[in-house]
């Protein structure tokens, strides 16, 4: 089914969809033709299946009951067992306990020299039946029962089995005449509760599997674990496990989409950032043997696991660099990129070269101004080296004749491309020439045919790693490499008829463009059988400054680029070494000699004719493995987008309910585990909001939001259980540096032990709707804002047709009178008030989309009260509006602001732009309220959105709109003033189809509540 059919199906349903009202609306809107319609009723029910939707409504809400008992009693029941176990831990034998406790902090108060082994020094094969110790995460894990875990351990690239078995039952005698070592249940129990990368000591003993081990790198032996202790365990859980990323399929480009209706949808993958590696393992005592049909059927089995189906993108992979790193193709790459380091080293030192390290501040640009970055050195301007160009140029000056250098190099350029970064690794050379610059570009040659042939000789393991998940050829390269000049391969271009995006054949005189270098590497592929070659004599007018002319042609000079699989990895030639003439090219490209005095210096004072070249180390690195994308090349990449601005931060309102110093950090353990501890101890969800909250926040105070507590900090985040998805509305209430911590512990927390809901997460700003994006790869979109206002600077108090609705509210004699801060509201007031908001829930209309219920006197602490009446404070009440205190750099929130029936026109404007005036005076240090979230014309995409995917969202959004006026709101806020701050709506892949509409729309759809 088409995406839009789907979607237009979807709509339908919701445009019938109306919570707990069918009586009401059935009054309000009479059908025509009763007589019809009765007799289909009678119809219907006199069909055999016909059931009353009451009765069914009733069933499922029994099952919904249900599910969420057992789910409860078995949270019970675990929790118990796990404070069991712990018990146990705590004060069992010693000699079971011994077994499996967690180490304490390594502060090296000892060395006892315990013999400790590496997996790369085994040979697993002749060792079998002696007893290791060894350091190694946990590379995954699978409870088979009570009795028995699978383990694999990992230490860098390789990884073993683990097989951990009761040998006791809870601590009593050995189960068997030959076992020496007591594992209990308890042991196993609590080994289960190990999460994915922790870093665990293991003592075991190396015996041969049942059958050849699939998932693990050694596959011909496992360790029967005789002790595992904790030695680091994770304050936060890990977006993804290095077994996620190597046992996904591998999509460098990853550019399928899935969409919502389920087109194209792994299963795997409905929820990635759900899962974990145990989530997608077969049920226990079920084979692990998976995709092996041929396994044998009887006995226990060792873990292998499928591959799935779909790719973790790159850019999540990135943006957990740390956890990305651990897997063994980045092992990999960088095993083999300090390889080339060490190989262009150790050939440049055999032929006489010196190494050097240059300074990186300077006081000039190297290149060229435009792509320089500038800093303030000490009140005076300075700039990163964009090369270490000018020093290699002065050691040449002072007679090193021959240095190199493996060095930073920086370049202020906005390129966004998977081939540039703003830092990188530059390889770079320079030495003295007796006759001709080719003497300095024959070296350079045989150093990279060195290269090539050392990393295929030292790396091969490495390169077969890497192949699983980036395929590529072998290199290709000649005994004598081709040396093409610059316009024989312009003229192979302009033969092969290339021509760029505007239908210009190249030209001899510029550079060659990106698409133009790759296919004259396809054409000189097919013409010469190489992947490696050389392009001599290039055009004067993409050469820098220093770079010596042609003799022969000045528009060309002597330099050259050296190209690997169709792009550049070297750019060189030949420098000028006199004086006079270096000034006259400087001055003629606009750079002044004097801002380069002591570069000058080595020229005036003599300079041998000389040449060099630089590499760019992760560009070199990415395309011989054919990585796609240069940061996977570069250890922690920078590019534009690295480094983003944070914004300040604002003394909190309540210092003692802060989540980054929370004051109940040194409580007992047994005082957090007391009855309602949580609510005796956690910061009042309250005082969270004034210090760290926005708009969606305060409907968390209603009682049908749930809030779940992060353990460590205090951290809140609300959500409302519905049909199966958790509604979760706002960002977290900690400091926005908590945030990645915050949200992972939220969502392991609906994953484990919430796992009957899929998260649906509401109303975010930028850095939450980022970090679920390009952390998590979650798809998000933005169909509403934020509306806020400026309370002192408002365009509405200059608005004349608002003002003529305020003087005729003025001369209708209504007065808009403020409550005191330190006044406690009067019962008989609050009577008066509720009495208005009854009137004007009777006057209410269709359906109303809102958040919140009418609760005015919630938190009074943190409210500040206005209300319109006739006359003066005694006079009926035609108005009322509740601010609510919100964090420092929110401001105030407009909770609510209602116009009761009957009042004057204009009243509600007057009130508005009154509480605003006062909020002004009262809070000199609010620079913004906000009325609150309201719905857009419109829906922007933000990430990971397949075309299918947002059009049929799109198309689903203006029904809804068209059908609710869900705009009405946002045209009214508008006129007072407010400018759209766009919030974003965030969901796992295949998290937002029809049923999840549904539930949003369900969440938002009772009639009694309101914003």
């Amino acid at each position: 089914m088409a995406p839009g059919n789907l979607f237009k199906k979807s709509v339908d349903k919701l445009k019938s969809f109306s919570p707990s009202r069918s009586s009401s609306t059935s009054e309000k809107h009479p059908k025509v033709n009763g007589e019809n319609s009765n007799d289909s009723d009678r119809s219907r029910k006199s069909n055999p299946n016909y059931r009353d939707p009451k009765v069914i409504e009733e069933e499922r809400r029994k099952r919904e009951e249900l599910k969420e008992k057992k789910k409860l009693d078995n949270l019970k029941r675990q929790s118990i067992a796990r404070q069991r176990d712990e018990e146990f831990l705590k004060g069992g034998p010693e000699e079971i306990t011994t077994l499996y406790k967690p180490l304490s902090m390594n502060q090296s108060k000892r060395r006892t020299f315990a013999q400790r082994v590496k997996f790369r020094d085994l040979d697993f094969e002749s060792m079998q039946g002696e007893v290791i110790t060894f350091r190694a995460r946990i590379h995954t894990l699978r409870n088979m029962s009570a009795k028995l875990v699978f383990l694999v351990f990992r230490q860098q690239t390789i990884t073993i089995q683990g097989v951990l078995q009761s040998t006791t039952a809870n601590g009593d005698a050995p189960a068997g005449p030959d076992t020496e070592v007591r594992v209990s249940e308890y042991m196993v129990r609590s080994v289960t509760h190990y999460p994915v990368e922790s870093v665990v000591l293991v003592k075991g003993q190396i015996r041969q599997p049942p059958q050849k081990i699939k998932n693990a790198t050694i596959h011909d032996a496992e360790i029967l674990v005789h002790e595992v202790h904790l030695v680091s365990q994770l304050a936060e859980n890990v977006p993804f496990s290095v077994y996620d990323a190597e046992n996904i399929t591998k999509n460098p480009d990853d550019s399928s989409e899935e969409d919502d209706d389920g087109r194209r949808r792994s299963k795997s993958m409905n929820r990635l950032s759900m899962v974990s590696p145990r989530a997608s393992l077969q049920s226990p005592r079920e084979s692990t043997s998976f995709g092996d049909d041929n396994s044998e059927s009887g006995g226990r089995r060792s873990m292998s696991l499928g591959r799935h189906a779909r790719s973790l993108p790159q850019r999540v992979r990135l943006n957990n660099r740390i956890v990305d790193l651990r897997t063994a193709s980045s092992q990999s790459i960088f095993r083999i990129q300090a390889g080339i380091c060490n190989i262009f080293r150790s050939y440049l030192d055999n032929l006489g070269f010196i190494e050097i390290h240059s300074p990186k501040l300077q006081g000039g640009a190297t290149e060229s101004g435009a792509s320089v970055f500038e800093l303030n050195y000490f009140g005076r301007p300075a700039f990163l080296a964009q090369s270490p160009q000018l020093a290699k140029q002065m050691c040449i000056a002072a007679d090193f004749e021959r240095v190199y250098e493996i060095g930073a190099v920086f370049r202020a350029e906005d390129s966004n491309t998977p081939r540039h970064m703003t830092e990188y690794t530059g390889l770079d050379l320079e030495m003295a020439l007796e006759e001709h610059y080719h003497e300095a570009l024959e070296i350079i040659d045989g150093m990279f045919k060195t290269l090539w042939q050392g990393i295929y000789d030292r790396y091969g393991k490495e390169i077969d790693i890497i192949s699983r998940y980036y395929p590529h050829e072998k290199v290709l390269w000649l005994e004598k490499t081709p040396r093409i000049p610059f316009w024989k391969g312009i003229q192979m271009l302009k033969e092969d008829g290339w021509t760029d995006d505007e239908g210009n054949p190249p030209s001899e005189d510029e550079d060659l463009a990106t698409r133009a270098e790759i296919r004259l590497g396809q054409l000189v592929r097919e013409q010469y059988k190489t992947d490696y070659y050389i392009l001599d004599k290039f055009p004067a007018s993409a050469r820098p400054f220093y770079t010596m002319p042609d003799p022969e042609n000045s528009n060309f000079t002597n330099s050259f680029d050296i190209f690997m699989r169709g792009q550049e990895i070297l750019s060189g030639g030949q420098r000028i070494h006199d004086a006079k003439f270096l000034e006259e090219r400087m001055r003629k490209v606009g750079v002044k000699p004097e801002t380069m005095e002591e570069y000058m210096e080595g020229f005036r004072w003599g300079a041998p004719p000389h040449a060099g070249a630089g590499i760019g180390l992760e560009r070199l690195l990415y395309l011989f493995l054919n990585l796609g994308n240069i940061r996977l090349a570069s250890l922690f990449p920078r590019d534009p987008k690295s480094l983003p601005a944070k914004p300040p931060v604002l003394a909190l309102r309540h210092p003692e309910a802060s989540t980054t110093n929370p004051s109940w950090i040194n409580s007992t353990v047994e005082e957090l585990e007391t009855p309602n501890a949580e609510k005796a101890i956690y910061q009042p969800l309250e005082k969270l909001i004034a210090n760290y909250g926005d708009a969606a926040n305060t409907s968390w105070l209603d009682p049908r939001y749930e809030v779940w507590r992060h353990a460590a900090t205090g951290a809140a985040q609300g959500f409302v259980p519905m049909d199966g998805f958790a509604i979760t509305i706002g960002e977290p209430l900690c400091a926005k540096s908590q945030h990645p911590q915050v949200i992972s512990s939220y969502l392991e927390y609906i994953k484990s032990q919430r796992k009957n809901l899929k998260p649906l997460w509401l109303i975010v700003g930028d850095g939450v709707e980022e970090y679920l994006g390009e952390k998590f790869n979650w798809r998000t979109l933005s169909p509403a804002a934020e509306e806020r206002a400026d309370p002192r600077h408002n365009p509405a108090f200059k608005d004349n047709d608002i003002n003529r609705k305020i003087r005729h509210a003025d001369k209708e004699g209504v007065k808009n009178i403020d409550l005191p801060i330190d006044q406690k509201l009067s019962t008989e007031f609050k009577a008066k008030v509720d009495a208005r908001i009854v009137d004007w829930q009777k006057g209410r209309k269709g359906r109303q989309v809102h958040i919140t219920e009418i609760r005015p006197w919630v938190d009074e602490e943190h409210r500040r009260y206005f209300y319109a009446a006739q006359g003066g404070k005694d006079g009926v009440i035609h108005a009322i509006v509740v601010l609510h205190q919100l964090s420092p750099q929110n401001g105030y929130q407009f909770k609510f602001s209602l116009e009761f029936p009957g009042a004057p026109g204009g009243t509600i404007e007057s009130l508005t732009l009154h509480a605003m005036t006062a909020v002004a005076v009262m809070d000199p240090d609010a620079k913004t309220v906000t009325f609150g979230t309201g719905a857009m014309g419109d829906i922007t995409g933000g990430r990971n959105l397949g075309k299918h995917s947002f059009k049929a969202l799109q198309k689903t959004y203006h029904a809804l709109n068209a059908s609710l006026k869900l705009t009405n709101k946002t045209e009214f806020r508008a006129k007072l003033g407010a400018v759209d701050e766009r919030v974003y709506v965030c969901y796992p892949k295949g998290g937002l189809g029809p049923l999840g509409v549904k539930a949003i729309m369900k969440y938002l759809g009772a009639d009694e509540r309101i914003d």
